[in-house]
């Protein structure tokens, strides 16, 4: 009897696509069948199950209704399984790997998002070792309890805090990187965990929390913005959040108009 249930959720992404060779297109496959695709993980030491979105997601068009979606699914399922792996266009998998960590609250399991640069199907694929070592952490325990007990993000050898995560290239494999924290594992011949990295949680209550605002604008500064544009726009809209996105350490050009606006946003 395998010790370790893990549940596949496909959202889409490139990773779940396959060549059609009649068409010369790419369709996305049945993951309920993933064991044709990939025998080996008919050898792994875990149950596997599958569930996929009915219509496959474009990641561009990832939105706050469709993380809640995937956070349902987890929720829903929490108590049947060990952990989770998300398999996700990369363009915002950091920004779901990024929500799901304030979803869940006090985890004790894995969840860990990953996805390909190359399709599965394609023979150079990085997919398949994506998917194999996703499958391989979010089922390691130790002491009968998940090792990784957060949302992560799996790619090319590194295993990253989900919200630390930031994607940094479009080409090449190793396409994720964490400026801001230590990776919590490197993966080679073995999967070294750094143990001292990981989250760890005193309360055993899982908490689940829903209701994504959209109501959130983001300002980048540069030289020669337009104040009085920015003013005017943040003053129509019915925002509930303004991030400014600062010059160094969070720097502004002395404008009196929007300083003042700061101080006194009615």
């Amino acid at each position: 009897m395998k010790d370790s249930k893990v549940l596949l959720i496909y959202t889409g992404g490139t990773i779940g696509m396959k060549e059609n060779p009649l068409k010369n297109t790419l369709e996305p496959f049945d993951f309920k069948h993933i064991t044709k695709e990939l025998p080996e993980l008919n050898k792994m030491d875990c149950k596997i199950d599958a569930v996929s979105f009915e219509d496959p997601i474009d990641s561009s068009d990832i939105d706050c209704e469709i993380w809640e979606e995937i956070g349902d699914i987890i929720y829903s399922n929490y108590d049947e399984y060990d952990g989770f792996v998300v398999l996700h266009g990369t363009d915002t998998m950091s920004y779901t790997a990024c929500a799901l960590s304030f979803m869940f609250e006090n985890l004790k399991k894995t969840i860990i998002l990953t996805g390909s640069q190359l399709p599965i199907g394609m023979v150079r694929t990085d997919g398949k070792e994506n998917l194999i070592t996703s499958i391989e952490i979010a089922s390691a325990k130790k002491n009968k309890e998940s090792i990784i007990q957060e949302v992560a993000i799996y790619f090319e050898f590194h295993l990253h805090r989900g919200n630390r995560t930031s994607k940094v290239s479009s080409e090449h494999f190793d396409a994720f990187m964490s400026y801001n924290y230590p990776n919590l594992a490197e993966i080679g011949v073995e999967i070294k965990y750094n143990y001292h990295n990981l989250l760890r949680k005193d309360c055993d209550q899982l908490i689940y929390r829903k209701g994504f605002s959209p109501e959130v604008l983001v300002v980048f500064f540069y030289p020669g913005i337009q104040f009085k544009k920015v003013i005017q726009s943040i003053q129509k809209s019915n925002l509930k959040v303004v991030i400014l996105f600062t010059f160094g350490s969070g720097n502004l050009p002395k404008n009196k108009d929007f300083i003042s606006f700061i101080n006194d946003p009615k």
